[in-house]
């Protein structure tokens, strides 16, 4: 079965983004891993609002939500869009089972890209197999936190990390089940 992988950019404090939606503290000025990332998956996972903002972002910058991203498919979570950009599928009912379904289909690791709300129900379901967090060395001390209360508590292996001269780090963890 394929992996479903959270991978992501977040702040020494637990942040994805700022107070205002900003993650201009994303250090862009190097692959950070992404490259090799990029050959493990095929399939990405993202939410409504992850969605959108990906949207807003490709139409100025030339059709590139991350710089160097390979075509994969992408499955967009959302019981309020109605529709969405040709080529990708839209799940809007029933995530978990879907979710499920497409990791049991023959292929690559799938690529969980956001958001916090998607992340929550997945990894809430057991459904997330590996994080690979980029920590980045800022506390923004505000914004929208990528963890919230679970039920349970998940033990995590630490299964690689990688530091920067930036200061990021690079951590990859699996989520024992």
């Amino acid at each position: 079965m394929r992996k479903l992988i959270l991978g992501l950019a977040i702040t020494l404090d637990g942040y994805i983004e700022g107070p205002n939606g900003e993650y201009d503290w994303c250090f862009t000025d190097q692959d950070y891993g992404l490259n090799d990332f990029f050959t493990r998956v095929d399939a990405m996972f993202i939410g409504r609002k992850s969605y959108q903002m990906a949207q807003e972002y490709t139409d100025n910058n030339n059709g590139e939500i991350v710089p160097g991203l390979p075509a994969m498919k992408e499955y967009v979570f959302s019981e309020t869009l109605k529709s969405i950009k040709e080529g990708a599928v839209l799940i809007s009912n029933d995530s978990i089972n879907e979710a499920q379904r497409i990791k049991a289909l023959p292929g690559k690791d799938i690529w969980l890209f956001g958001g916090a709300s998607l992340t929550h129900t997945l990894m809430e379901a057991g459904l997330v197999d590996e994080l690979w967090m980029s920590v980045h060395p800022i506390l923004l001390g505000d914004g929208k936190s990528l963890f919230h209360k679970y039920k349970n508590r998940m033990q995590l292996t630490l299964l690689e990390s990688k530091t920067y001269e930036t200061g990021l780090v690079s951590l990859r963890y699996r989520i024992d089940k």
